[in-house]
């Protein structure tokens, strides 16, 4: 039987997402996903296309269709090499690619980018859009930029390793005897940069700001998960990689008792959703 392949695209302002699928004698194999960045969607989706072809050897009779989401997908209303193109909502493929990475049946479904969005994503239904929060990628970046005077991410994580967030950051101990997670009052934050010291260095400003953001989404993320009497949330998009996201997000764990989770590959979750999509 021959084999069929579905390529997946997430295109992005400047930067582009593709991974693939093949199906052959009814196994399904995923395809490693890539990113390349580029000055405008077009460039960057057709540098994707061929990039991605060229290393796994592919040939456009290869591709069987293309799925399409992201907020720059409505720039390709052409196709891409007269190859059969379905453009995809982005909110479905952020449930669908959140499932398929974690294995689970169902959870709530973070895509962080630029800002935050939530899905509420469960096995063989429509995914749901459950709103979302303006921090996030941006926000690190945005802040950072004014505040430290850089812009690179790898930059910011890296000044952030010796951080001290009880230079910047209001702990519930700093303004109450009592506990009110026990064995938690010196982690938990009463206010983000609500006690930051003249003496903070660049290090610590790093920290608190990457802190703001995970713990602002993590918030977030965990009422939508109460909501809907679940633990389970699987967190996707390029903020994962950030090397802090771990611990932050395993604190959070601890004190809320619940499972946040960063999956294999969790920087390509929409994009392995838009494949999926066309699998099915």
């Amino acid at each position: 039987m021959k084999k069929k392949i579905v390529i997946g695209i997430d295109v992005g302002g400047s930067t582009t997402k593709i991974v693939g699928f093949h199906t052959e004698d009814g196994v399904r194999t995923l395809i490693d996903p890539l990113f390349v960045r580029a000055t405008d969607p077009i460039t960057s989706v057709y540098g994707a296309f061929g990039k991605f072809t060229d290393i796994n050897g592919l040939a456009l009779s290869d591709i069987e269709k293309v799925m399409i989401t992201g907020v720059g997908s409505t720039c390709i209303t052409s196709g891409i090499y007269s190859l059969p193109c379905e453009t995809l909502p982005e909110f479905r493929c952020i449930g669908l690619g959140g499932l398929y990475l974690s294995k689970l049946n169902q959870a709530i479904i973070v895509s962080m980018g630029t800002g935050t969005a939530l899905v509420y994503a469960q096995k063989e239904k429509e995914p749901v859009y459950l709103g979302g929060t303006g921090v996030g990628g941006g926000t690190l970046m945005g802040l950072s930029k004014k505040m430290l005077g850089m812009d690179t991410v790898d930059h910011i994580e890296e000044l952030a390793k010796t951080g001290d967030l009880h230079n910047i950051d209001l702990k519930i101990n700093d303004i109450s005897r009592q506990d009110i997670i026990p064995g938690f009052a010196d982690r938990m934050t009463a206010s983000n940069f609500g006690n930051i010291s003249d003496l903070a260095t660049k290090n610590d400003i790093a920290l608190g700001i990457i802190n703001m953001v995970f713990e602002t989404v993590g918030m977030v993320s965990i009422f939508a998960a109460r909501n809907y009497g679940l633990q389970d949330i699987v967190l996707t998009g390029n903020l994962t990689r950030v090397m802090q996201a771990a611990e932050v997000f395993e604190a959070l764990n601890q004190m809320f008792d619940m499972h946040f989770i960063i999956p294999k590959h969790s920087q390509f979750g929409t994009v392995i959703g838009a494949a999926l999509a066309g699998c099915e």
